[in-house]
């Protein structure tokens, strides 16, 4: 990360996901996008996130307020405050409006390619991304370095599968 191959493979998720036709389509005004501040070794989202600010996507950022509850999403765009949340991730203001996305861009330690992914434990995403899709029609984007694939992940009954992973080298496709 810090000899730069990391800011070389979020420009590369960036111009993956941009170069996607169905991915973009998903995208612009109307649309609500979900990121997040990256921790430890999850690639960082921000360079795509402009991209899609650009477009008009609205932005918003998790929040993890209830332990076992999904997450949270909160309003934000470039140049707004954040502040220290749980487990010492940067989330919006507390005053900031709450959106239910369209989109989530997800972090991953590690993923397989049927769409299954490995985070750091506490279930969240797989929560939020069980509670949105009943809610409403989502489309979940993994996001991670290509040498972050695995095949042998173990997979539990709650584990959601994402619709698509993205890594700087490509843009797989691997729920219908």
């Amino acid at each position: 990360m810090s000899s730069g191959l990391g800011a070389a493979a979020a420009a590369g998720v960036a111009a993956r996901f941009m170069s996607t036709a169905e991915l973009v389509a998903q995208t612009g005004i109307g649309t609500s996008i979900s990121g997040y501040m990256p921790i430890g070794s999850e690639i960082d989202p921000r360079t795509l996130m402009r991209h899609l600010s650009a477009r008009g996507s609205t932005l918003c950022l998790p929040d993890t307020n209830t332990p076992d509850a999904p997450l949270s999403f909160r309003r934000w765009d470039f140049g707004d405050d954040l502040q220290t949340g749980s487990f010492g991730i940067r989330v919006p203001s507390g005053d900031a409006d709450h959106l239910r996305p369209d989109l989530l861009l997800v972090p991953m330690l590690a993923f397989d390619r049927a769409g299954h992914r490995l985070g750091y434990g506490g279930g969240y995403y797989d929560r939020t991304i069980a509670a949105l899709r009943t809610e409403k029609e989502i489309t979940t984007v993994g996001l991670a370095f290509s040498g972050q694939v695995r095949d042998d992940l173990p997979v539990g009954p709650h584990d959601m599968r994402l619709d698509w992973i993205v890594t700087e080298s490509a843009a797989l496709r691997v729920a219908e």
